[in-house]
């Protein structure tokens, strides 16, 4: 006989001695166990009333059914359509800016102007980062995205006679040391026009914003900091890059490439979003909207021509 086999021979009994105290093997002093209970006792019907037991069939096993993909095609089916254009007076003038009619610049009767864009609900639950993105970029963080590309919405913005200010800085360009400067610019009034239960609205898009902290709608206002234009210096001759168009349009947290930021330290830090959207008062997933931009200074005190009910027309402009 080899050497080692005398000393697996006197390994065995130990081994036999721990297996029942690890549960490993039979022993008069071993209780039995839960398996062993269920083949001895007789079976007892459960009550009419009782659920049966959740299945414990590992994910990774041979009788899991995963669960079904989301029903997209469903997706969209109580959308709203489009209101009619939300002019602020019967007799001011419309000038489509692009084929699509897809934004407008309205010139009231006194002379003051606005923009109007249409835009769609892509997100009705969730943290922001953004308030309207441009069309499949930011949709994961945005209430609303909008086909009209960024650069068409600047310049509309100043022909309506927006003050245009500078995007949030993070670092002084001179020190290269970290210095907050937070986005400037005049103060754009942004509201939303939108069909929900048979009716037309208009109201501040801070209302569909909430402050998680407060636990009540956004208070901050916009201010048009113009987001960048940005040269390609391998190709100079290319116009430059308008830098919004990598999505952040009307901007929540604070980005150099918004075209619309607030001018307040608001994180992009994902443990740190302080805003989500408020579900109930949105119009259901993929319903088009107005998005109105009015520079600071220009009257709407009207009423919404498609809808002149009370409490539905523009809040009173914030003092």
């Amino acid at each position: 006989m080899p050497p080692i086999v005398p000393r697996i021979a006197l390994l065995v009994p130990g081994l036999l001695f721990l297996m029942p105290l690890l549960g490993c093997g039979d022993s008069g002093t071993t209780p039995p166990t839960p398996a062993q209970n269920r083949s001895t006792a007789s079976p007892k019907a459960a009550p009419p009333s009782a659920t049966p037991p959740p299945s414990t069939a590992s994910q990774n096993s041979d009788d899991w059914t995963p669960p079904p993909y989301p029903d997209f095609a469903s997706m969209g089916k109580d959308a709203e359509p489009l209101p009619p254009v939300p002019q602020a007076d019967p007799q001011s003038s419309l000038k489509a800016l692009l084929p699509d009619q897809s934004i407008y610049l309205e010139t009231l009767p006194d002379g003051t102007r606005r923009v109007l864009l249409q835009s769609e609900v892509c997100m009705v639950r969730g943290p922001l980062e953004v308030f309207l993105c441009k069309a499949n970029t930011k949709e994961h963080e945005a209430i609303l995205r909008t086909s009209v590309p960024p650069q068409f919405i600047d310049a509309a913005l100043l022909a309506a006679g927006a003050e245009k200010g500078s995007p949030v800085q993070f670092v002084d360009p001179k020190t290269g040391e970290e210095a907050y400067k937070p986005a400037s610019g005049g103060k754009i009034r942004v509201l939303v026009n939108y069909r929900k239960g048979g009716k037309v609205h208009t109201r501040p898009a801070q209302e569909w914003i909430r402050d998680i902290r407060t636990e009540k709608p956004m208070t901050h206002e916009w201010v048009f900091a113009g987001s960048r234009f940005i040269k390609n210096p391998e190709r100079p001759e290319d116009p430059p890059f308008y830098t919004a168009n990598n999505g952040e349009i009307i901007g929540i947290s604070n980005f150099p490439d918004s075209t619309l930021d607030l001018p307040v330290p608001v994180s992009q830090d994902n443990a740190a979003l302080a805003f989500e959207a408020r579900t109930v008062e949105l119009p259901p997933l993929l319903s088009k909207v107005w998005v109105i931009l009015e520079p600071a200074g220009k009257p709407s005190e009207h009423k919404p021509q498609e809808n002149r009910t009370p409490g539905n027309g523009l809040a009173p402009r914030p003092s």
